[in-house]
């Protein structure tokens, strides 16, 4: 949104609902790290739009150079990728846009057009990520549909929206349940020591209007 990333700043739940505004590749570097943003999905599509404001805030300086594109790339793409070194999600974005990058470039086209380009996959991957997401839990709901007198689940740490794009991996039965109309319990643990579960989980099914209540690790 006007060239800024809209991130919810996690640290803060569930007693501040903070949207951050992000238009810094050092600003989402130390987002990820300080886990304003957290899920392997979320930390990955982060880290695309990441590599995108660093190439964007770079072009738009005096005296660029094409040629000079390929290794500032790759410098963006390896300072992201450090913000969380074992984040397998976010190295494989990474990855995904610099080798866009590198697809464009021998095309010739301008640093405007790349850049462009660049924006355009990032949100080809948020897309991607919502149907993924959605085909898990219309795939998982529909399992569910067919356990008799199904009632609730279990849930441990945060597989939900907040760590995806929307609906969530293992949590997004639940969410396909509710738009399908039906019933739905959820019991979501503490998760310690960061309280992901009690933190995350429960706020956002909450937020949601689907029953959860948090149980203690003990």
């Amino acid at each position: 949104e006007n060239d800024k990333v809209m991130i919810l700043d996690q640290t803060k739940l569930p007693e501040n609902c903070i949207i951050k505004e992000i238009q810094t590749m050092e600003q989402m570097w130390h987002s990820i790290q300080r886990l304003e943003v957290r899920g392997a999905p979320a930390i990955g599509l982060a880290g695309a739009f990441g590599v995108y404001l660093g190439i964007k805030n770079w072009s738009e300086k005096e005296k660029i150079n094409k040629s000079d594109f390929l290794l500032q790339l790759t410098k963006i793409g390896d300072y992201m990728d450090s913000a969380r070194p074992t984040a397998v999600n976010l190295h494989w974005a990474i990855e995904r846009i610099k080798q866009k990058g590198k697809e464009i470039y021998a095309h010739q086209n301008t640093i405007s057009e790349i850049v462009q380009e660049l924006l355009k996959e990032a949100l080809q991957m948020l897309e991607e990520d919502i149907a993924a997401c959605k085909a898990i839990g219309e795939y998982g709901a529909d399992i569910l549909d067919k356990i008799p007198d199904f009632k609730a689940f279990l849930t441990h740490c945060n597989a939900g929206a907040l760590a995806t794009s929307m609906y969530g991996t293992a949590l997004a039965p639940a969410y396909i349940r509710k738009e399908r109309g039906k019933n739905i319990q959820v019991f979501s643990d503490e998760t310690r020591p960061l309280l992901q579960g009690s933190r995350l989980t429960a706020w956002e099914l909450s937020q949601s209007g689907i029953d959860v209540t948090t149980i203690c690790d003990n």
